[in-house]
């Protein structure tokens, strides 16, 4: 009888060590990191993995994904709204049973969000990974968790939802939703904002409303797609089953970036095949080409264009959507014209709608109507419309026709001819040989004007040494001037015109008095050699754009510094900015607030060498004469000695302006620039300064008033009830409480705020930010 006890207590031990073994593969302690061996935890056949996988050049994300496959299929992902990560981080499996994402810092995230301790994880050969307790019962599962794929085997539950991927090399949210609503109802939306089940908004439906609320999507390993409801009765087959499987065929239900969702299966022999899909019309997902772009198909293939007088935001990515490629101005009908598009649907989201007779009353009820952007004509109704229109499609037969308003002036369009009133034009043969005569003549003139401008180059260049080199041509090289030639074109310096942070302006004239120009002579900058001050001049030099003052040259002799800018004869920001008798208009200072923004994005983004100013204030944005703003003092920031600052030792910048990275000892990257902007742009909408002792209390400090009428819904007062577009008004102070956020990750790049100021795209409600200036 001991001996049969004995044996039982044997087996027992050795089964529980056996299952152990099965389900935990991954112990406490264990760890990953991207470019050290082990990257990922395999499951037991190898099928599937969990870890860092690649996205970009050195970015990484943590996920699940098919790894026996020449296409790894990423099926999971950790943290969609922002999933990269560097390839210095580390997940962890601690002693204390969390799994963590360990940065260099020593920063740690949670995965899970499991509220007990594991004992033990495993990555299992059915695509889940999982956590376990002491007991081997479950604490956490990916397949509760699902991104924008299930597998066989995994269920989407009610009040559960899929998020289709920005593209096919980025993992991060993208612009669809698949949601199993608790209605029974499992329902696909674009993902417009964070209300995401907005009914009038979904664009196909299982028709199932009124199943009950526990409905269920479900997968099994034979490829068979259905709905359950809580008694397990099936309520609707989405798919057929496709084959029985004999374990060697998976499959995966995923919500595309294009916003369909489609069942794939692979078998060993092959690649991922599509079995089904939810429709065959690759128009039919709202927003496909986003905002003010439309889808028309063409060869069954979804294409995206553009409204009239527009461009796509990203060539490469054109579902991004398209932004005006003409300036705006005057109300006048003149300078308009209208632009139509047939047999195209739009969202109906009109501020009037009239009635009329034919398109051309709708045309004119829209030209002399200075609200109105677009119309949509149709049924006799002219809906008056604003910027910017979604969820464009061309649909064949409608009897919807758009109308777009266009400047009449500097419009060009880089997309298909789109149909107006009489339908496409054909040029005649006069026509035709009109303007190949005048291409001859232009080519002609053109070659003899090139030729003469050539020579006269020439003997420019070659009669430099005889003219000091006072009005070098700044389009052939940054001037180097001597100290004697600035003193003598400012007149010994005598007309001082402004005083920074690096020095005193001094306005001059050269070029035989024919050019006024600026000449900024620097104080207590970092002593450097000629060749280091040369090679920080040639990278300001090599910026170009009309919204930065221009460096035309320098001087560097001895413990001499000198700069010499374009001149700017109607001054700073501030200046403009703060006069009480007559401040800017409303569209004035909506134009200045692109134009930085623009200007900045340069610096950031686009010329060959990045630049972060440091120093964004309305004292740095002057005016030229026709008042449009240029960022001066770009460049210069590291040219600084350490002492040189306002308040702070260590700190480049003016209090107030500066993030508040600059006060913990965190790196300085461009979003420090991006909080500086968004308290510039709250001045620029208030026409008021940041700080101003003279308010009243809770209008002291000019962020945490903002905050609070935006909060209050009561935006009116930040302009004095001032006449404004109300709705432009709103999307700038959202704009500006977005850059101001403590943390500069959650601060958009100015790529972004461009967007945003522009209406290119949507701006979601900002949190609210502390406010670094009222500590301070």
């Amino acid at each position: 009888m001991a001996t049969i006890i004995l044996l039982f207590l044997l087996l027992s031990g050795l089964s529980t060590i056996t299952a152990q073994q099965k389900y935990s593969n991954i112990t406490l302690g264990s760890s990953l990191s991207p470019k050290t061996n082990p990257s990922s935890w395999l499951s037991p056949s190898g099928q599937f993995a969990f870890g860092f996988y690649p996205e970009g050049e050195d970015d990484f994300i943590v996920a699940i994904w098919f790894a026996q496959v020449p296409e790894k299929t990423v099926i999971w992902t950790y943290n969609q709204d922002d999933p990269k990560n560097p390839s210095n981080v580390t997940l962890q499996m601690t002693t204390d049973g969390r799994l963590v994402l360990q940065t260099a810092r020593g920063q740690a995230k949670d995965i899970p969000t499991a509220t007990d301790s594991a004992s033990s994880a495993s990555m299992l050969d059915s695509g889940n990974f999982v956590l376990y307790d002491s007991n081997l019962d479950v604490l956490w599962e990916s397949f509760n968790s699902p991104t924008d794929t299930i597998v066989q085997g995994q269920r989407l539950l009610a009040d559960s939802r899929l998020v289709s991927s920005a593209s096919r090399t980025d993992h991060s949210k993208g612009r669809f939703i698949l949601g199993m609503q608790t209605d029974g109802n499992l329902v696909q939306y674009p993902y417009t904002d964070t209300s995401w089940a907005t009914p009038w908004y979904s664009y196909w439906s299982s028709n199932t409303y009124g199943a009950g609320d526990n409905v269920t999507v479900n997968l099994d390993k034979n490829g068979h797609l259905y709905l359950l409801n809580s008694t397990g009765f099936n309520i609707r087959n989405l798919s057929p089953a496709v084959s029985p499987s004999d374990g060697t065929i998976y499959y995966r239900m995923t919500i595309d970036v294009d916003g369909i969702f489609r069942l794939y299966s692979l078998s060993p022999s092959d690649n991922w095949s599509i079995k089904w899909s939810s429709t065959e019309d690759k128009c039919e997902p709202k927003g496909l080409c986003g905002l003010n772009g439309y889808c028309t198909l063409s060869d069954q293939e979804s294409v995206c264009r553009c409204l009239p007088g527009f461009d796509f935001v990203n060539q490469a990515q054109r579902m991004l959507g398209c932004g005006k490629n003409t300036s705006e101005y005057g109300c006048e009908k003149e300078n308009y014209s209208m632009r139509l598009l047939d047999s195209t649907e739009w969202e109906d989201n009109p501020y009037a709608i009239l009635s009329s007779p034919n398109i051309q009353d709708c045309e004119e009820m829209c030209l002399t109507d200075c609200n109105c952007e677009a119309a949509i004509f149709s049924n006799l109704k002219c809906s008056k419309q604003r910027l910017p229109l979604r969820f464009g499609r061309r649909v064949i037969n409608s009897e919807s026709t758009a109308l777009i308003k266009v400047g009449n002036r500097r419009f060009t369009t880089t997309n298909e001819p789109e149909p107006n009133k009489q339908g496409k034009k054909v040029l005649s043969h006069e026509i035709l040989i009109t303007i190949v005569v005048i291409a001859i003549v232009a080519f002609i003139v053109l070659m003899v004007s090139g030729v003469l401008i050539y020579r006269y180059r020439v003997w420019v260049y070659h009669q430099l040494p005889d003219t000091g080199r006072i009005g070098l041509n700044e389009e052939i090289t940054l001037q180097s001037f001597t100290y004697l030639e600035l003193e003598k074109a400012t007149n010994g310096f005598r007309e001082e015109v402004g005083r920074g942070s690096f020095g005193t302006v001094f306005k001059g004239v050269i070029s035989n008095g024919e050019r006024i120009i600026a000449v900024k002579r620097l104080e207590r900058v970092v002593d450097e050699g000629e060749r280091e001050f040369r090679t920080e001049m040639r990278v300001i030099g090599r910026t170009h754009h009309k919204n930065l003052v221009r460096l035309l040259g320098y001087c560097h002799e001895g413990s001499n510094r000198l700069l010499v800018y374009e001149y700017m004869c109607n001054g700073s920001l501030e200046n403009f900015l703060f006069k009480p008798e007559k401040y800017p208009s409303w569209d004035e200072r909506v134009g200045i607030a692109l134009n930085i923004a623009r200007g900045i994005l340069y610096l950031h983004e686009e010329c060959e060498t990045q630049i972060i100013h440091c120093d964004i204030k309305p004292q740095n944005i002057l005016m030229d004469e026709f008042f449009c703003a240029k960022i001066s003092d770009f460049g210069l920031a590291k040219l600084l000695k350490p002492d040189q600052t306002k308040t702070f030792t260590g700190i480049r910048g003016t209090r107030g302006y500066v993030a508040p990275e600059w006060h913990r000892n965190l790196p300085i990257t461009v979003k420090a620039d991006v909080y500086s902007y968004g308290i510039m742009l709250m001045e620029i909408i208030c026409c008021r300064k940041k700080l101003d002792t003279e308010l009243q209390e809770d209008e002291i400090v000019l962020s945490d008033w903002v905050l609070q009428c935006f909060e209050e819904g009561d935006l009116g007062k930040l302009v004095d009830d001032e006449v404004v577009d109300k709705k432009r008004l709103e999307r700038m102070v959202k704009v500006a409480l977005w850059c101001i956020q403590d943390d500069p990750a959650l601060r958009p790049h100015m790529k972004k705020v461009v967007l945003m100021l522009e209406g290119t795209i949507e701006i979601p409600v900002p949190p609210g930010p502390s406010s670094f200036l009222s500590s301070i």
